[in-house]
């Protein structure tokens, strides 16, 4: 199939998050796969233009009330896979990537039918749009109205994957006026503040919608997960499925990774060891054979991080190591900047991002935390199995559908229900006992580090999407 991805990221031209982890690795799985794939973004200033030196391959007209705007777009190739690089006039120069929904709404409004033009353009008739998040809502939208009535497009379907269902778009209804977008009939079911939902409106419009994990995809449908679209998505439940995100196994590879200390597998684990030593002298910390517990995280309450505050200080407390890689809300990063200096010696906080320190991390700390309130599909845990880092992490969305309690004969993580300081603390607990019993601690590593967190599984579940949304588009 032909599939042109629209996202607001991708790794390795953009990256803010995990949406640009996914947007820069399932496309290869697909092509893998024996699938044709195009990936458009929006040309950003931040993007390193030198580098990737993208050729343009067109130029088109956006429709607007207040006067058209003229789109280039141009092809970079990223591993063999061309990249589109969407510019025009309300697409930033400068560093920005995201804004206000003011500034927002009109960017990727403008980004979502640019791309589609392109593709006119260039000749190159997707079977499928597959559209991430709200940023490219207006796809899967225009294709359910306007393009029902366009030759190019009147059999191109639309998959609209729901990455943080909390980012909904709102508030974009002058955006659509100005870009003439047109809503479906089923529009007035919505309630009154989601009409001018971007992300609201592509849930009805797409042929299917996905979400990035199983367990996410059953909370969106609820009250307290729903956040307000738990009735639209429980009435499109048989349009709606969870697939698990993957990671590049060829980049967090213990067995070949050149920034950590020793190279690992599960067949010789005993060479971790090294690892956790050199960790602990790059985070001035004294070697010890006290547990090291870490966070590799982006410091906010969605992540849990103020619930996780006191359990980290009574572990301190008791004696144990922690390590903190992150920067995020403004008290949180105050309140763990503080660590280090209540506890010298056994708190290392560095607030900023750091991908190389990263790996390290994963491959030198017992056992990484995650104490999400919420968690659509998650990485840190996958990353942290395959490094062989212990995730202890609450039971919730993606985070449940990835790790299998110690209690269990297959167990590769310490869970915990309740998001309350105690819970956590009472998982920190369990997670010591089982540490203090090498040889169960080490069998639990090793189930971990052998698990196929790869995208070749999903990138199967999604053609599975793909072809029932043509199927679907054709009737």
């Amino acid at each position: 199939m032909k599939i042109l991805f629209l996202a607001a990221e991708a790794a390795p031209l953009v990256k803010v998050g995990g949406l640009g982890d996914v947007v820069g690795s399932l496309p290869a799985a697909l092509v893998r796969a024996g699938h044709e794939v195009r990936v458009a973004i929006p040309g950003y200033g931040a993007i390193d233009w030198i580098r990737w030196a993208p050729r343009k391959i067109a130029s088109v007209v956006v429709h607007r009330e207040r006067g058209d705007q003229a789109a280039d777009v141009f092809s970079a190739d990223v591993s063999g896979i061309p990249f589109w690089l969407v510019t025009g006039p309300p697409i930033p120069r400068d560093g920005t990537i995201y804004a206000s929904i003011e500034e927002d709404a009109p960017k990727f409004l403008f980004f979502s039918l640019a791309s589609l033009w392109a593709a006119a353009a260039t000749g190159w008739k997707p079977d499928v749009v597959h559209a991430h998040d709200f940023h490219a809502a207006g796809a899967p939208l225009w294709l359910s109205t306007e393009g029902r009535g366009n030759a190019f497009f009147r059999d191109v379907a639309s998959v609209l994957t729901i990455h943080n269902l909390p980012y909904a778009g709102q508030g974009a209804g002058r955006a659509l006026g100005e870009y003439r977008m047109g809503r479906p009939d089923t529009a007035a079911a919505l309630p009154e503040n989601f009409r001018d939902s971007l992300l609201a409106l592509g849930i009805l419009a797409a042929e299917e919608i996905t979400t990035v994990s199983p367990t996410y995809a059953r909370e969106i449908q609820t009250p307290d997960g729903g956040r307000g679209l738990d009735g639209i998505l429980r009435a499109r439940a048989d349009h709606l499925s969870g697939i698990l995100n993957g990671i590049d196994v060829d980049l967090w590879n213990p067995a070949t990774d050149p920034d950590i200390a020793q190279t690992f597998d599960a067949d010789h684990l005993d060479r971790r060891a090294a690892n956790r030593t050199a960790l602990r002298a790059e985070a001035n910390l004294p070697d010890s054979v006290v547990p090291l517990l870490a966070v590799v995280s982006r410091l906010d309450t969605q992540k849990g991080l103020d619930i996780a505050l006191p359990a980290v200080r009574r572990w301190l407390e008791l004696g144990g190591q922690f390590v903190l890689l992150g920067t995020g809300e403004n008290s949180l990063e105050r309140e763990y900047g503080r660590l280090e200096a209540e506890f010298p010696g056994r708190a290392s906080v560095r607030l900023r991002f750091d991908g190389r320190y990263a790996h390290r991390i994963y491959a030198g700390a017992d056992a990484i935390l995650i104490p999400s309130r919420y968690e659509p599909c998650g990485l840190t845990q996958m990353i942290a199995m395959r490094y062989g880092a212990v995730p202890v992490a609450r039971r919730t969305g993606g985070l449940a559908d990835t790790i299998t309690d110690a209690g269990d004969p297959d167990g590769t993580g310490v869970m915990f229900d309740e998001p309350s300081p105690l819970a956590l603390a009472d998982a920190l607990d369990r997670m010591l006992t089982i540490r203090a019993m090498p040889g169960r601690w080490s069998d639990m590593q090793r189930r971990g580090m052998r698990r196929d967190f790869s995208w070749n599984r999903s990138a199967a579940a999604y053609a599975d999407i793909y072809a029932r949304a043509a199927s679907a588009r054709r009737r």
